[in-house]
């Protein structure tokens, strides 16, 4: 009902996409580094279970990733409370399944910027909204 909660949050789930990003690439090379580059050889499931796991882990803990903690940003549920566990799988695999497929993908970007409270397509179907978050 605020909209101070939903002012500028698409642009900074961009912003933070782009860290996070950058964020599971670096893990990822450093993976390679460890294994002597042979997960070069299943390149596509280390990069799908470390972003997975990158993003369950961090939603789980704080309800926001790396990236959305620089751009002060944070989830809530449908209740308005932070993101268990649980929630954060469920967000995550609707993430995960929405990037699989470039119409849900696109879809979820377009909801972004037109929804009233910037919500994605997984947002919109577990009741979830990513808001500024209180200093």
């Amino acid at each position: 009902r605020h909209a101070d909660f939903y002012s500028g949050v698409a642009a900074k789930r961009a912003l933070a996409w782009i860290v996070d990003t950058i964020f599971v690439t670096l893990i990822v090379a450093l993976i390679s580094l460890l294994t002597a580059f042979t997960a070069l050889f299943i390149l596509p499931l280390v990069w799908l279970s470390v972003g997975f796991l990158y993003r369950w882990v961090t939603l789980s803990g704080n309800s926001a990733t790396w990236g959305m903690r620089l751009m002060s940003i944070q989830f809530l549920d449908r209740y308005g409370h932070r993101f268990d566990a649980a929630t954060a799988f469920v967000h995550t695999l609707g993430y995960t399944l929405s990037m699989a497929f470039v119409l849900p993908q696109l879809l979820s970007v377009a909801l972004m910027l037109i929804s009233r409270r910037g919500q994605g397509l997984t947002d919109m179907v577990i009741g979830s909204v990513a808001i500024n978050r209180t200093a």
